[in-house]
């Protein structure tokens, strides 16, 4: 008896856990194919409690994980990680998300193996290689790649065709929508110490981009301090990132503010409950620009570029940038003008309704019949 077609989906980090979750339990459902998941372990707590949220486990560990590891003793130990379990397993084709060095490095390592790549939320362009670094490079380099395109939005389509990438592109929604509203819809509480949420406006702010290290930090959290001040009522709620890097100036600044709460990373069902109940959200990351806008909350991104300008059009997130000024100016317009946020909560998210996933699984299994097809009929 022939086996089945192998998909193996690789990833490191917990968005990218997040994001494949929806599309490994897809694939695993599927009467057509096998599904093997190989962690990195470029996160690794972290990544562990996405994992078990979703009922979902690994089939191969390479807990690449090291203390204060570099971007190249990332991508060097996933190369030869990978090399190794591409030499017991063959698979038919790889499946990446995002633009993590895991995803780049996973890439490159099928790429030497002549294995076919599909990339999960392919298409995102700032068209700013050093920002943010060193996601703007690594997503486009997965594009070089990539076999199968599996595209968010008609934007990210429109941005693979200007770049005249090789294999198949298609738009699917982004699957970080398919396992927001699962977890979203278990209506779980997000108990802080100290933290009364019916009695605050609470800001959910999260940091962590490299191009922010340092001074725009400082300026980032001097802005939260003065919106604490100006507005009584509100609370700032922000889960630290595990790198010192981060966490330790930010202690520093906003440690011993009464209204600030300064906690250990959420686990994400925990996330998804803050994000429900929360008022406002400041943020650097990429993903947050997708899954606020599908519980009605407004963003103001703490960056000068985004790759979802999507959000930007939609009205669903704001680029205010990194200076005090023009933090503080954005967050006083929406806590004080009822009318200003309403605009952004109600605008509608351009994202996904939620079956991407299940879009990506039907993709992948016509991809892999025409491929047996096209080797049966050369044969």
């Amino acid at each position: 008896m022939t086996a089945l077609p192998l998909i193996a989906v690789i990833l490191g980090t917990r968005p990218e856990a997040i994001k494949l979750a929806p599309v490994i339990h897809a694939l695993q459902a599927s009467p057509h194919l096998r599904t093997e998941v190989i962690l990195t372990g470029q996160h690794r707590e972290m990544v562990d409690q996405v994992m078990q949220l979703f009922g979902l486990e690994a089939d191969r560990d390479l807990a690449i994980m090291r203390p204060r590891q570099s971007l190249t003793d990332i991508t060097e130990a996933t190369l030869r990680g990978l090399e190794t379990y591409f030499n017991t397993s063959q698979p038919d084709l790889i499946l990446v998300q995002g633009d993590t060095t895991t995803a780049f490095a996973a890439t490159l390592a099928a790429f030497y193996q002549r294995i076919p790549v599909g990339h999960v939320e392919a298409g995102l362009r700032t068209d700013d290689l050093y920002n943010p670094f060193p996601e703007e490079a690594n997503r486009r380099l997965i594009s070089q790649l990539a076999s199968l395109h599996f595209a968010p939005t008609p934007q990210a389509v429109e941005n693979l065709k200007r770049d005249h990438v090789v294999g198949s592109i298609h738009c699917t929604g982004n699957t970080v929508i398919d396992a927001l509203l699962q977890v979203a819809a278990q209506g779980i509480p997000c108990p802080i110490p100290g933290l009364d949420w019916e009695r605050h406006r609470v800001l959910l702010v999260t940091l962590h981009r490299r191009e922010n290290w340092g001074e725009p930090l400082a300026s980032i959290g001097e802005a939260l301090l003065q919106i604490l001040e100006e507005f009584p009522d509100t609370a700032l709620l922000l889960p630290l990132h595990r790198n010192p890097v981060v966490r330790d100036p930010l202690q520093a600044q906003l440690g011993s503010h009464q209204r600030a709460f300064l906690v250990e990373p959420l686990d994400y069902h925990l996330w998804v409950a803050a994000m429900q109940r929360c008022t406002l959200i400041l943020s650097d990351s990429g993903g947050i620009q997708e899954e606020a806008p599908a519980l009605g909350k407004p963003v103001l991104v703490l960056r000068h570029t985004t790759e979802r300008p999507e959000a930007i059009a939609a009205g669903t997130a704001r680029l205010v940038g990194t200076s005090t000024s023009g933090i503080v100016n954005a967050a006083r317009e929406l806590l004080s003008d009822p009318q200003a946020y309403a605009r952004m909560a109600q605008a509608k998210n351009p994202f996904g309704d939620g079956t991407a996933a299940q879009h990506i699984r039907t993709l992948i299994e016509q991809w892999v019949m025409a491929r047996k097809n096209s080797i049966g009929s050369a044969e």
